[in-house]
C-alpha cells in the first residue's frame, strides 16, 4: 500500500528553463516559481492544468479529551460535523468562494452512526481509548484506518486534494505523534488549541507528560499512530499517500495535518515531492512539524483553526503557479528583450 513510485527528474531541466524564460526577471516570482515547478514535475508536463480541488475532512473523537486538556467538550466534534453537513463552518464557506468540492468522513465520532447521505461513514470506532492511560487504538483498527483513507485518497479525481479535520483534543494526539517520531521536546510541540488558558495549558502539559512516559522515547510511525493516534491523523496520512498514487497535489493544512503528512512520509518517503503546505499554523508544535518535513509554508495568516481552512485559502496561489507555467509568454514568444550579456552596456 505504501510504495509510491518517485517523480521522474526527466523534466527537470526543461521545467527550470521554461520558467527562467518567462518574461520577467530571473528569480521575479520567488517562491511561486517554486512551487510551479513542483506541480509540473508531478504532472510531468510544461504545462501544467490546475482546475479541480477536492477537499476532504476527517471528524474522529478521541479518549484522551475525558482528561480534560481541551477548552471545549468532546461533543464539539459531533455538533461541528453537522454544522459541516450544514455548510456552516469555515470550511464550508471558503470551500464555496473557491469553487471546491467538499467531503465529511465520519472517521470515529462519538456516539452512534450519524444517519446522512451526505456524510461518508468509514468509523472505525466511536473515538479512541485514552491515550494517557492505554494505546488509543489496536494495530488492526490503525491499519484499517490507513487503508480507508487511502482507499478514500486514490478514488479522487480532482488536480489536488485538500485534507481537514476535526476531533477534540486532536492537538494533544498530533504533539505526542511528532514527539515520539521526531525527538523533539514534548513542551516545544504542546499549544492551547482550541484556546486554553494559562492554568488549562499547565494541565494538559502534565496529562501529556505522563502518557509520553507510557512508551519508548521514539517511535516509528506505525507504533506512534497505535500509541497516541486518532483515527482522523491515521486515515488522513492514508488518504495523502492514496491521493498521491492517483496523481494529485497533495495540499496540507495546519498542525493536525501536517502532523499526519509528517506519519505519511515516514510510511511513503516519495510522497513528500508531492506534498504543498499552505499555511503556518499559530499552534506551537506546528513549527516543529515543518522544520521535520523541511518544509515551507506558502501563507502565515496566524490561522490555527484546522478544518482544511489554510489550504482552501492556499488552493488560488496554486492556481496561479500553474496558470504562470502554462499561460505566460517567454521573452522569444512575446518578442520581448532578455536580459542582456553585455555587462558594460
Amino acid at each position: 500500500m505504501f510504495n509510491l513510485p518517485r517523480i521522474s527528474g526527466a523534466l527537470d531541466d526543461a521545467i527550470r528553463h521554461a520558467i527562467d524564460s518567462k518574461t520577467k526577471p530571473l528569480g521575479a516570482l520567488g517562491i511561486l516559481e517554486t512551487l510551479a515547478a513542483q506541480i509540473a514535475r508531478v504532472q510531468g508536463t510544461l504545462t501544467p492544468s490546475l482546475e479541480r480541488c477536492h477537499v476532504i475532512l476527517f471528524a474522529a473523537d478521541h479518549g484522551i479529551a475525558h482528561e480534560g486538556v481541551s477548552a471545549y467538550p468532546q461533543a464539539v466534534t459531533r455538533q461541528m460535523v453537522a454544522n459541516f453537513l450544514a455548510g456552516g463552518a469555515a470550511a464550508n464557506v471558503f470551500a464555496r468562494a473557491n469553487g471546491v468540492d467538499l467531503q465529511v468522513v465520519d472517521a470515529g465520532v462519538a456516539g452512534d452512526p450519524f444517519d446522512s447521505p451526505e456524510l461518508v461513514s468509514l468509523r472505525i470506532a466511536a473515538g479512541t481509548r485514552n491515550l494517557a492511560k492505554e494505546a488509543a487504538m489496536s494495530g488492526e483498527q490503525r491499519d484499517k484506518a490507513l487503508r480507508a483513507g487511502h482507499d478514500l485518497g486514490a478514488g479522487v479525481t480532482a488536480d489536488a486534494v485538500a485534507f481537514g479535520e476535526m476531533g477534540i483534543a486532536n492537538t494533544s494526539s498530533a504533539s505526542l505523534i511528532a514527539h515520539k517520531i521526531t525527538g523533539a521536546g514534548l513542551d516545544s510541540l504542546i499549544g492551547r488549541g482550541t484556546g486554553l488558558d494559562d492554568e488549562g495549558l499547565v494541565h494538559k502539559r502534565s496529562v501529556l507528560a505522563r502518557a509520553a512516559k507510557r512508551t519508548a522515547e521514539r517511535l516509528d510511525a506505525h507504533d506512534a499512530l497505535r500509541e497516541y493516534g486518532g483515527f482522523e491523523i491515521a486515515m488522513m496520512a492514508g488518504a495523502m499517500i492514496g491521493a498521491a498514487r492517483s496523481g494529485s497535489i497533495v495540499l496540507v493544512d495546519g498542525f493536525i495535518a501536517s502532523t499526519a503528512a509528517l506519519v505519511a512520509v515516514d510510511l511513503a518517503p516519495t510522497l513528500r515531492d508531492y506534498l504543498v503546505f499552505a499555511h503556518r499554523s499559530a499552534e506551537q508544535g506546528h513549527h516543529t512539524v515543518l522544520a521535520a518535513l523541511d518544509a515551507r509554508p506558502l501563507l502565515d495568516f496566524d490561522m490555527r483553526l484546522g478544518e482544511g481552512t489554510g489550504a482552501l485559502i492556499a488552493w488560488p496561489v496554486l492556481k496561479c503557479a500553474a496558470a504562470m507555467m502554462s499561460q505566460m509568454a517567454s521573452f522569444e514568444s512575446a518578442g520581448v528583450s532578455g536580459p542582456t550579456d553585455d555587462r558594460t552596456a
